[in-house]
């Protein structure tokens, strides 16, 4: 099982904060969206491991866009 990484507004990928295949807590950061000239962070909800970013630095991002995966650690 796994809980979907939503950006909370429309802009750009500014920063990737986390890599794949590393663990992350409830409300850390995984990555930045700037949006007029605002820092908006997409938080993990869940303890678990980044399964997958859909995005990369500098893409474009839509509000309610999925950005990527985490879920628990496998073994």
């Amino acid at each position: 099982m796994s809980t979907e990484l939503i950006s909370e507004v429309t802009g750009t990928v500014w920063k990737i904060l986390v890599q794949v295949g590393a663990g992350v807590t409830p409300d850390e950061p995984v990555l930045i969206v700037e949006s007029m000239k605002m820092e908006i962070p997409v938080m993990s909800e869940e303890e678990g491991v980044l399964l997958a970013l859909d995005v990369k630095e500098g893409d474009a991002v839509e509000d309610g866009q999925v950005v990527g995966q985490v879920g628990k650690r496998n073994g």
